[in-house]
């Protein structure tokens, strides 16, 4: 017979569990606090048949060789219905996939970046109008480009009706692009100034690269337009400058340690390093080992100092899926809340207007693609829900109307196929009953 005291201690732990692992939020809803794995997937809300068509279609695709490896992952309420691996690793050494391999999710780390420096935007450090150049002079007085000698790489500017903001930043309305921007000017003029569009394994540093970008002539007049680019970048270096930290520390402590985001780093510790699965790339004869270096090598050689705000991340998808489930939380997981219900609501609400991006009537929040009202006439899912994805091929959703989140990861680039992402996202919304 159990004394008085061990009874009280066991309904105490009972208790301090169900409350992390489940606390309800302001609207007296349950907010899961964890993932936790179901059998009865049909209680989960899914039919456990047409879930399983996710296991067909990717066992073809990556044991016909169409894809080197799939890991996905989806929770509805926090319960984890499908989280499968396929394919291999290291198709040369036979390796196959595990479920915490990582991944390079380049892209993906925007997100993560948006809401790193919101925990200071709530910190009252700064407001999203304010010029970037009040934190970063630098940035002062910025130029757009009128014209461009491809043969010479000189170009003509004139002034910007206005200065950059954070918002503009966080929107990517900014007027910065990628090098990849207009057929390959971009890309010179980046390579003039040594200034790397995605990763890099040289000695330069985000406060380099943010200061060699302010001095590149703007696309258009900032607040002007959409145009994905490296604003998340200086983003990344604003978190630097407001908070005196290494980006990869204030993450860390930020985000990462808090969500129990264990295996996601900008460098992978040596100790690691096996875990990183092979990047590919597809030729008209099959998957090939990617001829890059740099992106097949960053996160494990170099010289590691390259923290890239935009694309500079890996990691294994679960501890993405954390990430997702705070940001479905209305900012809280783990019982460690990052971001107020009302920040993610502002970082998810339409950001550009009327500015034409994407299809289907998507528009931008701070960080996020969003699904309008017309996104659901066109694909399965939900207005509402949020989204990016990364070079590598990864890509996630948030769905906020069906309290679901779903992770598709390979490391294929470039990749040449049908949406497969577009398809798995199909084999989740079919399954729901």
């Amino acid at each position: 017979m159990r004394s008085s005291s061990s009874t009280f201690l066991i309904i105490l732990v009972f208790a301090v569990f169900t409350t992390f692992s489940c606390i309800r939020n302001e609207n007296g809803n349950h907010v899961p606090q964890s993932f936790t794995t179901v059998q009865d997937i049909e209680a989960a809300g899914f039919d456990p048949e047409r879930l399983a068509r996710i296991d067909s279609v990717f066992s073809h695709y990556t044991e016909t060789g169409l894809l080197p490896n799939v890991v996905t992952f989806v929770a509805r309420k926090g319960k984890v219905v499908h989280h499968e691996t396929y394919g291999f690793k290291d198709i040369e050494k036979g390796i196959a996939l595990e479920p915490d391999d990582i991944f390079r999710i380049a892209s993906q780390t925007k997100a993560i970046t948006t809401a790193a420096i919101m925990t200071l935007y709530e910190e009252g450090k700064f407001l999203l109008d304010d010029p970037v150049s009040r934190y970063i002079p630098e940035f002062s007085n910025p130029t757009v480009l009128t014209s461009f000698n491809e043969t010479d790489t000189t170009f003509t500017t004139r002034p910007a009706a206005r200065e950059i903001t954070i918002r503009h930043l966080l929107n990517h309305t900014s007027g910065i692009h990628y090098g990849t921007y207009r057929g390959g000017i971009g890309g010179m003029m980046f390579e003039k100034e040594g200034i790397p569009a995605v990763n890099s394994m040289d000695s330069i540093t985000a406060e380099e690269v943010a200061k060699r970008i302010a001095a590149m002539p703007l696309m258009f007049d900032p607040g002007d337009r959409f145009l994905y680019g490296m604003n998340t970048d200086v983003a990344g270096y604003l978190i630097e400058v407001l908070s005196g930290k290494p980006l990869d520390q204030f993450i860390s402590q930020r985000i990462l340690e808090p969500l129990g985001m264990n295996d996601t780093w900008f460098y992978l510790p040596e100790e690691e390093a096996d875990r990183l699965v092979t990047l590919y790339t597809i030729t008209d004869d099959g998957l090939v080992l990617h001829p890059g270096e740099t992106y097949s090598k960053y996160p494990v050689a170099g010289a590691r100092m390259w923290l890239s705000g935009g694309a500079g991340l890996s990691g294994t998808i679960v501890d993405y899926a954390r990430f997702c489930q705070m940001m479905l939380n209305n900012g809280e997981f783990k019982g460690n809340r990052i971001l107020s219900r009302k920040t993610v609501e502002l970082m998810t609400t339409n950001q550009i207007g009327d500015m034409e991006y994407g299809s289907y009537g998507r528009r931008f929040g701070l960080g996020f693609d969003l699904w309008s009202e017309q996104t659901p006439a066109h694909h399965l899912g939900s207005e509402g829900a949020y989204k990016w994805g990364g070079l590598f091929y990864t890509d996630y959703l948030i769905d906020p109307t069906e309290q679901m989140i779903l992770l598709f990861y390979t490391n294929v680039e470039p990749y040449r196929g049908p949406n497969l992402q577009e398809i798995f996202r199909n084999l989740v919304y079919q399954a729901l009953k």
